[in-house]
């Protein structure tokens, strides 16, 4: 497959920068917009390119200061709606779902219709915010008279039935504005090289006269699956030569998953510790936040020589034993481990945790990229993802005078904190 170099990512939701850190390693630039003021903090540090605004709200009122050449589409809305680990209003009355999938296709016939608006407040805010890839296409449509080549959008499982109509409506879209689309589908992040366990909805499209070769693809797993109901009851007490528990799934790859000690061993050199905090030792056993079987005092424990539990926003209320008793907490930088940032990642603001849990894993986004837009993955994704150059000061600034529009502080174009807050 020829590789084209001419790609610029817009992320609608970008987070901390999990799919900039991706792209960044991949060698291609990317903006982000984001409304958190806290992961916006972290993005400057980071020097990546962001403006701090709502998604809607810049789309209706800022198109016009995203550049025509950002010609990939890329987002992963707020999934607390669906989330199985949230209070999941979008998982447990579909009929937000349904409804959802009406307006997608009401937008298509007039994406400007002020009726859509007034529907869409009725339904949870969150959730309505995952028509707005779509949105923004038919904007750019309708502005630039030519769509995104690419569009990639992740989610949490429960919302492939929204890919799936997303499918159905870029594929039947008319003449040069038609899509080819991979089938959506649930990755397993531990297939990639994440040293965790989480599940991905992926869904990918290519505008069909782009001048891709060949059908746009999910990627192959390189890793094998990890089996976490094998591991239930051994996790705290099994020795490290019988913890090789695989799940079966014909699609594993050929490398065995990744664990939170060898991910923690290979990052140490960029880790630094803070208060007299030590590293974690080669052994340790992890306690969910979450109950299992109904039950919330029933607690998953996994050791240190299994991929984590899904990294959430709790992430640091983890406890982690060592030799049965209670040692500490997961430092912000570990978990941005376990999400593969680099060791050395400047994680700044507050709600660090959150801005943590929230993000897509870099290296998963950096194989999900590669397989979207035919860009080949650097030799070994996991050594490429190992450290980060910060911005610095001058250049943080910078990228804050652009994004919140003043060098210190955020200004009126910025959400509003209340709003950020409700959100």
């Amino acid at each position: 497959m020829p590789v084209r170099r001419n790609f610029k990512i817009l992320d609608l939701f970008a987070g901390p920068g999990g799919l900039d850190v991706a792209a960044h390693f991949l060698g291609v630039p990317s903006m982000g917009i984001e409304w958190d003021r806290n992961a916006c903090l972290t993005r400057y540090e980071a020097g990546l390119d962001t403006i701090h605004g709502d998604v809607s709200k810049v789309r209706k009122e800022r198109f016009s200061e995203i550049p025509e050449e950002y010609n990939v589409l890329a987002g992963g809305p707020p999934c607390q709606s669906f989330s199985v680990a949230g209070k999941g209003r979008g998982r447990a009355q579909f009929d937000d779902l349904r409804e959802l999938m009406k307006l997608m296709e009401a937008l298509v016939d007039d994406h400007e219709n002020p009726e859509i608006d007034k529907k869409l407040a009725k339904l949870d805010p969150r959730a309505a915010l995952v028509l707005e890839p779509l949105r923004w296409l038919l904007t750019r449509n309708a502005v630039h008279g030519k769509p995104y080549d690419a569009i990639i959008l992740e989610q949490v499982p429960t919302a492939l039935p929204v890919w799936h109509e997303y499918k159905e409506i870029l594929r039947s879209l008319p003449g040069e504005l038609a899509y080819e689309c991979a089938e959506p589908h649930v990755l397993r992040t531990e297939r990639y090289g994440v040293p965790q366990t989480r599940q991905r909805a992926i869904f990918v499209a290519r505008r069909k006269n782009a001048d891709f070769s060949g059908e746009p693809t999910l990627p192959k797993g390189v890793h094998r699956s990890f089996d976490p109901r094998a591991a239930y009851d051994r996790a705290a007490d099994a020795p490290v030569e019988e913890q090789t528990l695989f799940d079966t799934d014909p699609d594993s790859g050929p490398a065995s998953w990744r664990s939170m000690h060898d991910a923690l061993k290979v990052a140490g050199p960029h880790l630094s510790y803070a208060n007299g905090t030590k590293p974690l030792p080669d052994n340790f056993v992890v306690v969910s936040n979450y109950g299992s079987g109904g039950d919330p005092k029933k607690r998953g424990r996994r050791s240190s020589h299994f991929p984590a539990f899904t990294v959430t926003g709790k992430v640091s209320r983890n406890v982690v034993l060592v030799n049965g008793e209670d040692h500490r907490r997961f430092t912000i930088p570990e978990a941005g481990v376990f999400q593969t940032f680099p060791g050395n990642y400047p994680w700044a603001g507050n709600d660090q945790s959150q801005q943590v849990g929230n993000a897509v894993p870099p290296v998963f986004a950096m194989h999900v990229l590669s397989s979207a837009l035919g860009i080949p993955l650097p030799d070994d994704p996991i050594e490429s993802a190992l450290k980060w150059e910060p911005a610095g000061t001058e250049r943080a600034s910078e990228l804050r005078a652009r994004g919140c529009g003043n060098a210190h502080a955020c200004t009126d174009r910025c959400p509003p904190q209340d709003d950020v807050k409700k959100k």
